[in-house]
């Protein structure tokens, strides 16, 4: 088979290279952040920001050799799943917190919660897209789904207040008290198996939302691959300040409706991707910005009085 050959929107040189790379930064990620007791904070930001600079350089290279909208699909698409990976890291942190999980256990839960999601999105990506594409009037129980998944966001209560049931079911039954024990095989185990069950419950939302923005097979799997390799340095970047972002939550309801509903008119009204992405990014921005805002303001102690 010829190098050149097109499979699912791109050559296999592309997709051979692309694998390369992620492979490389899989490798600077686990050098960056494995070692140690505690991992840097300044080091987590500053991977993190040199992956979104990779992404955004990916999406130039896009507009280079397939066109400029399918580098805007990207920049959508990356951003969708990135600020959904954001509400996902919410579980994780309530996860790791309440079974007494070190750093070190931390890292390596997150290593192969990460391979094991990059897996997964393939299959849910490369099935997904085929099922649009074989049967339309799926388009519209996915937008449906993103707009009933909106609606529970919107739901949910300002901020993340404990941990799941399957959560809880893992501290009580199999994992019990881990504060003061250090974990075995099996147990961690389980507890990544519950980081890969947690990723999946979030997949089920952002790949329709991704699929909403572009149906080209490369960009939607491209896209989510990148805002998954950040997932693990932004979760030690942000976990001192997780909890600071309490309406993020609205605004990814707003995101998954508007893709939601994007998704349902699509046969008679376009959205340029254009104004999908400045609809998302003002989205973000406005909600980050209100959470900072409305961050409730500490109590002083009689000391301070």
């Amino acid at each position: 088979m010829s190098i050149s050959h097109v499979f699912a929107g791109a050559s296999i040189g592309f997709w051979i290279a692309f694998h390369v790379i992620v492979a490389a930064l899989l490798f600077v990620d686990l050098a960056l952040l494995q070692r140690g007791k505690t991992v840097s904070i300044k080091a987590a930001w500053g991977w993190t920001g040199v992956l979104a600079a990779l992404a955004f350089c990916f999406a130039l290279l896009l507009s280079q050799t397939q066109g400029k909208q399918p580098a805007l699909e990207f920049l959508s698409g990356y951003l969708v799943e990135g600020s959904m990976s954001v509400d996902n890291l919410f579980v994780f942190l309530i996860m790791f917190r309440s079974l007494g999980l070190d750093i070190d256990q931390q890292r390596r839960v997150l290593l192969w919660g990460v391979l094991g999601a990059i897996v997964m999105r393939a299959l849910f990506i490369f099935v997904g897209a085929s099922l649009l594409a074989r049967f339309e009037w799926l388009e519209f129980v996915f937008g449906a789904f993103l707009l009933l998944t909106a609606i529970r966001l919107m739901r949910q209560k300002t901020g993340h207040s404990g941990p799941s049931k399957p959560v809880q079911w893992l501290q009580q039954r199999c994992l019990g008290n881990l504060a003061h024990t250090k974990l075995s095989l099996s147990p961690l185990l389980l507890v990544v198996i519950a980081v890969e069950v947690t990723d999946l419950i979030f997949a089920l939302d952002s790949i329709p939302a991704v699929l909403a923005i572009t149906r080209d097979i490369f960009v939607v799997y491209t896209s989510n691959i990148f805002a998954i390799l950040g997932l693990r340095s932004l979760f030690f970047a942000l976990s001192s300040a997780l909890e600071k972002l309490r309406l993020l939550h609205y605004g990814l309801a707003v995101i998954l409706a508007f893709v939601g509903m994007k998704m349902l008119v699509n046969h008679w009204i376009e959205i340029p991707v254009t104004w999908s992405l400045v609809f998302i990014v003002g989205v973000l921005a406005i909600f980050t910005v209100a959470s900072r805002l409305t961050e409730p303001k500490p109590i002083p102690t009689s000391a301070q009085k």
